[in-house]
């Protein structure tokens, strides 16, 4: 069933920073989820994942279809993927919500932020480093878009590599959640759970 665990909630109602972890399979899924993950992220189906976790998942595929089919909560859209055709971004915004599933849009510079905004005001941005000058470290390019989201917004940052200062800087300006890639998650956020 899609959508019938919701990423904007796990979101608002994580302790802290959220952290949503790239997983390949079940097995890492369930790995993520022990080591703390409030939320799972995709880029291809992956059989079993439904069944080993009971986090969200957020698809970044071609269309909210494929998400959906994968058996996702949420689907990644590439504002500049669709920012020159007419209503594309409009169509495949709403095509999402039709299957139920919560529209994340990924926006790289002011500009595309401005402009989503204008064109379906969504929930829940993800904010990217792609831009980011190469004289410009990728946390402080997030950092810059993060005023632009206006307030009752989600922010999720998208890093290439996170450390635990990282996490901790883009708590304390305000983001809701850190992308990482798979692998031991616990340091970074902050050590494993105690034993009860």
């Amino acid at each position: 069933m899609t959508g019938s665990r919701r990423l904007s909630q796990a979101l608002s109602e994580g302790d802290g920073i959220s952290l949503l972890v790239n997983v390949a399979d079940a097995a890492t899924a369930a790995a993520a989820e022990e080591q703390g993950a409030e939320g799972l992220v995709l880029d291809r189906p992956a059989p079993g994942v439904r069944d080993a976790t009971g986090l969200p998942v957020l698809f970044r595929g071609e269309s909210p279809d494929a998400a959906s089919a994968a058996g996702a909560d949420a689907w990644v859209l590439i504002a500049e993927h669709h920012h020159d055709e007419e209503d594309e971004l409009e169509e495949h915004y709403h095509r999402a919500l039709e299957l139920g599933l919560e529209c994340v849009i990924d926006v790289r510079d002011e500009e595309e932020l401005e402009t989503v905004l204008e064109r379906v005001d969504p929930e829940i941005f993800l904010l990217s480093s792609r831009e980011a000058d190469d004289d410009e470290e990728a946390l402080d390019r997030v950092l810059e878009l993060l005023p632009d989201v206006p307030a009752g917004k989600l922010a999720i940052a998208e890093l290439p590599a996170s450390t635990r200062e990282e996490v901790v800087s883009l708590e304390r300006a305000g983001v809701d959640a850190v992308l990482v890639g798979e692998g031991d998650i616990a340091h970074l956020v902050g050590g494993p759970a105690p034993a009860v």
